[in-house]
């Protein structure tokens, strides 16, 4: 595909996006509940489309559809155990807003610190979420420079893919902070939801005459791929150690978490899980859909991730609709990098620097949030030039290392005994673990890191708690509010 073609669309993308980012910063206070959670004032549709986008990402339509190419049904089921994790915002989400509001939080390393009584505590989580978010960034940067050279035949160069998402993404996220982000997200999801629907529908019904055939096919020409284990690749211990840590993903990723506190009100927060279960459902089939197509149009890729560029590529699809859906894709990694570099910029300034005694407070506070902003763009654009693969498993190997938050994070509202010592240590062993067994290759007994992060974060949280001082007088007044104000918001 052309170049020029490529190019232009992309600049009318970042020129719509940008003049709605500009209208939504309109009555911009100058303080952090502002700028980093749009005041806390989000109605319960636009709440959904963001928190959908921030969600959904690359990792969709290029990631999950080249896992699908490689290896078959078994990642529809791996997805939807991440859909199913929703239960646990339905749960906690409620208890993040009641907290949010009484306790003006901005972040949930801040809620987390200020719960255990403990700086270290919030310092260490925010630093976590840098070290492994850093790389879940870079996987929306890769799939968008993926996808650009793979549709434009090597003209344009990955790198050049890397640098346009980039500045997008600081361009959008630095005019208007969460404001902005939730708009130009609000934006980027129906033109995800809706090209990608569209663009299914068409490839199915021109290349195979309708969804029984495509499945017709598949049975015929590679039945393996529609069963378990399938090619091999959906055993048990594989499965499990890819499906754990994103069924807590709602947790344990701060970017998505701390959308828990930026609806208008709890039914806002109810409209906003409803219209995420719809939106997650169609967006998951869609993806699995366009993985299977692939496989039968396009067979003996060198890797699954170029499963969509080949076949956006291809003849297979008319160049206006390949467009269309490039922008869909990039839509989805945009909104989900400005978050995350938003998210993370929030807990520098709020979580680590004003934690370690260095004074900062109102706009200053601000406007040294806003600075970290392209620092940790240009971070996870160094990171993505590594074009490590594949990109399901590195957007997994960064859950596995945040799902050592989840135990602290349960013990914020449920359990009085837990204590600072107990979540520091399990944040910071079971996170190395996370980072030693992933990128070292070291599965003990089979079974995968995530699994003995969630092990070893769960155990020291709880062995270490029983062993030092709770703060008591903190936890009781906490647990106590939060109940108490769940009561009288009828809130079961």
């Amino acid at each position: 595909m052309s170049q020029a073609y490529l190019y232009l669309t992309i600049l009318i993308y970042f020129a719509i996006g940008t003049v709605v980012a500009v209208i939504a910063r309109r009555g911009l206070k100058r303080n952090m509940a502002d700028f980093f959670l749009a005041n806390r004032t989000l109605n319960g549709i636009i709440a959904a489309l963001t928190y959908s986008a921030t969600t959904y990402s690359a990792f969709m339509l290029v990631g999950l559809a080249g896992f699908t190419y490689t290896g078959g049904v078994g990642a529809w089921g791996f997805e939807l155990i991440y859909l199913s994790g929703l239960v646990l915002v339905a749960f906690f989400g409620p208890r993040f807003w009641l907290a949010g509001k009484k306790f003006n939080y901005i972040s949930p390393a801040e809620m987390l610190g200020d719960r255990y009584e403990s700086k270290a505590l919030a310092v260490i989580t925010a630093v976590a979420s840098v070290i492994f978010l850093i790389p879940y960034s870079a996987v929306q940067l890769i799939g968008i420079g993926t996808l650009l050279e793979g549709m434009s035949g090597g003209s344009i160069s990955f790198i050049s893919g890397l640098v346009l998402a980039t500045v997008i993404a600081i361009s959008w996220a630095w005019i208007g902070g969460m404001r902005s982000v939730a708009w130009t997200d609000s934006l980027q999801a129906l033109m995800m939801v809706i090209v990608s629907t569209l663009s299914v529908f068409f490839i199915v019904y021109r290349s195979f005459g309708g969804f029984g055939e495509l499945f017709g096919t598949l049975e015929n020409q590679v039945p393996e791929w529609l069963a378990v284990p399938g090619p091999g690749f959906f055993n048990f211990k594989p499965f499990l150690g890819l499906s754990l840590p994103w069924f807590f993903f709602s947790l344990s990723n701060p970017q998505v978490s701390q959308r828990l506190f930026v609806p208008r009100s709890l039914s806002h927060m109810r409209i906003m899980v409803m219209g995420f279960l719809v939106f997650g459902f169609i967006y998951t089939l869609i993806s699995i859909l366009w993985g299977f197509s692939a496989r039968i149009l396009l067979p003996g890729l060198p890797s699954a991730d170029l499963a969509t560029p080949a076949l956006l590529a291809s003849t297979h699809v008319p160049q206006s609709l390949a467009l269309l859906i490039m922008l869909g894709i990039t839509a989805a990694a945009i909104s989900t990098i400005n978050s995350i570099i938003l998210t993370l910029s929030s807990m520098v300034s709020r979580d680590i620097l004003a934690k370690i005694n260095i004074r900062i407070t109102g706009e200053k506070e601000l406007a040294l949030g806003k600075i970290f902003v392209p620092i940790f763009a240009a971070a996870a654009f160094l990171f993505a030039t590594l074009r490590l693969d594949l990109i399901v498993i590195l957007s997994v190997a960064s859950s596995a290392g945040l799902l050592v938050t989840v135990p602290p994070i349960a013990g914020t509202f449920f359990w009085k005994r837990g204590t600072a010592g107990g979540a520091i240590a399990g944040i910071i062993a079971g996170g190395v673990i996370a980072f030693w067994f992933q990128f070292g290759d070291i599965r003990p007994l089979g079974w995968w890191p995530g699994i003995w992060s969630g092990i070893v974060s769960s155990s020291l949280f709880i062995l270490v708690s029983l062993l030092t001082k709770p703060p008591a007088e903190k936890a009781s007044y906490f647990v106590k509010s939060i109940n108490k104000l769940l009561k009288e918001k009828n809130v079961i």
